[in-house]
């Protein structure tokens, strides 16, 4: 049980610096909004994880299945996040930035919300937890124990290493000027529209290019 603990906390650690939306929108929200903002967010984007986990842990190969016959599963996500982030890019920021305003409860419900849709309309995100069941399950003897141990302590990694992102990023709050804030939220818009269009991209491949077992085998 130790050593699935400690094969675990690596790819936890991993995980939390996989380049991708969440990565920078929690650092953005740690910047402008604070450390108990961030939380919230991830709290939201852990939970689509705790669901991805399940549906790939319960019928694995039926969703590789469905992935593979419905590329329209990416294209959707995909200009869902295309959207998102050209709102964001394109939008005049007529605001000017003030470090001292305060987040509200109802902020709060809004940041939760958006960390969890942000990770579940990310279908690359199921397919990494797939890849990791597939693959891990088999080292594990499939046993139910050592894969909730091993799953566990991978988002108990995951978690604590973006706690220490937050702490980091919250520490330029007050160094950000409403000119550095436009230009960050650019910046994350941009990345948003980028990811949504690889998104769509792999929509269009063709079947036999978006092989997402073999792809799961070279992970």
């Amino acid at each position: 049980m130790f050593s699935d603990i400690q094969a675990a906390i690596p790819l936890g650690f991993f995980l939390s610096f996989m380049i991708g939306p969440v990565f920078f929108v929690l650092l953005e929200t740690a910047a402008l909004k604070g450390f108990k903002a961030a939380l919230v967010f991830d709290l939201g984007v852990l939970l689509a994880d705790i669901i991805f986990i399940t549906a790939a842990y319960v019928s694995s190969i039926q969703l590789l299945e469905n992935l593979s016959q419905q590329p329209g599963i990416y294209i959707f996500g995909g200009l869902v996040l295309f959207i998102y982030g050209a709102t964001i890019a394109f939008k005049k920021d007529t605001q000017t930035h003030d470090p001292s305003v305060k987040v509200t409860p109802g902020d709060y419900i809004g940041l939760f919300v958006k960390g969890f849709l942000l990770n579940f309309i990310n279908i690359g995100v199921l397919v990494f937890w797939l890849g990791v069941i597939i693959i891990v399950g088999p080292n594990l003897n499939n046993d139910p124990n050592r894969m909730l141990t091993f799953i566990a302590t991978m988002l108990g990694a995951y978690f604590v290493t973006d706690l220490i992102k937050m702490v980091l990023a919250k520490q330029l709050k007050n160094k950000l000027t409403s000119e550095r804030v436009y230009l960050i939220k650019k910046i994350i818009g941009c990345i948003l529209i980028i990811s949504g269009l690889v998104l769509i991209t792999k929509g269009f491949l063709p079947k036999d290019t978006l092989n997402i077992e073999k792809g799961m085998e070279i992970l």
